[in-house]
């Protein structure tokens, strides 16, 4: 188990913590689609844990492109492409992205992808959301943000109303 951290003492430029060891699952229409103990974390000053699992950790199917092939660009981690992820017949639309072709400091997250915690947060089932060490994720606000807040990492966080300059 990880020690207590705050988002405050994470660097700008954001770091690559490889060092895993975590149980990191997502539920999607009440059953578990991605499970994995070598998710990567991204920290960033002010920005929760952003996990990004490997790609052969979800589901067969899960994974499916964007329809609206929706990219943006990181001024440090380079160019996202974007998932849906499919349950049953249920599509959560820019549910996860990834980084193919990573800048040379982002590396280690080739062949990942990261799941917005706000939109599987329970989409279909009540259960559906994401875990760290079986406990279920509060998003992080905004919308934009992808972190992950458990608690073990305190704010203040990025994404709130009146946040946005920081």
């Amino acid at each position: 188990m990880r020690q207590p951290e705050s988002a405050q003492d994470y660097p700008r430029p954001p770091a690559v913590d490889t060092d895993g060891g975590e149980r990191v699952l997502v539920r999607v229409g009440g059953r578990t689609i991605a499970e994995t103990v070598a998710a990567i974390r991204v920290l960033e000053t002010t920005h929760p844990p952003t996990y990004y699992l490997p790609l052969g950790a979800f589901v067969t199917g899960a994974l499916q492109p964007a329809r609206d092939n929706r990219r943006t660009t990181c001024e440090f981690k380079g160019s996202a492409t974007y998932f849906d992820l499919v349950v049953d017949g249920t599509r959560l639309s820019r549910a996860a992205w990834t980084y193919p072709d990573p800048t040379p400091a982002f590396e280690a997250l080739a062949d990942h992808a990261a799941v917005m915690p706000a939109v599987v947060d329970g989409a279909i089932h009540p259960d559906d959301g994401c875990y760290v060490d079986g406990e279920r994720v509060q998003p992080q606000d905004g919308g934009f943000y992808g972190g992950w807040i458990t608690s073990r990492v305190t704010g203040p966080f990025k994404g709130a109303p009146g946040t946005e300059g920081w």
